[in-house]
């Protein structure tokens, strides 16, 4: 990874695209989405819904795999694996520093029903 990546995933925009493989098709499925760093761990969350499952949390639950595209000033597709937070604890932790950022959101509600991923990005030059 170099430096112009590393430093757009510690300072940069969390404004990111990811690139999950559809569930049942098998094609790739591209959405916009923000990203969090919290304690050097990388976290990727929605807004809560209570009724649904989010279709790009559903394809990581069938496949981990999918890409981290950085945009903006830097770009770079970045190969990661997603693992899908579901402790209410460990949750309830990452959302109590979220919440400081999305400060219309509370952590109850985000403890219950946000989508929340750990992210692991393979070290891969960019």
């Amino acid at each position: 990874m170099d430096d112009d990546v590393r430093d757009a995933l510690e300072r940069g925009r969390p404004l990111i695209d990811i690139t999950t493989t559809g569930r049942r098709s098998g094609e790739p499925r591209r959405l916009e989405i923000v990203f969090h760093r919290i304690d050097g761990r990388f976290y990727i969350s929605g807004s809560p819904v209570a009724d649904r499952t989010r279709a790009w949390l559903l394809n990581l639950a069938t496949d981990p795999h999918f890409t981290f595209h950085l945009k903006g000033r830097v770009t770079a597709d970045l190969p990661a694996t997603a693992r899908i937070i579901t402790d209410e604890a460990e949750r309830r932790a990452i959302f109590a520093e979220i919440v400081k950022v999305w400060t219309n959101q509370d952590i109850d509600t985000m403890t219950r029903y946000a989508p929340l991923i750990e992210v692991t990005l393979h070290d891969v030059a960019a």
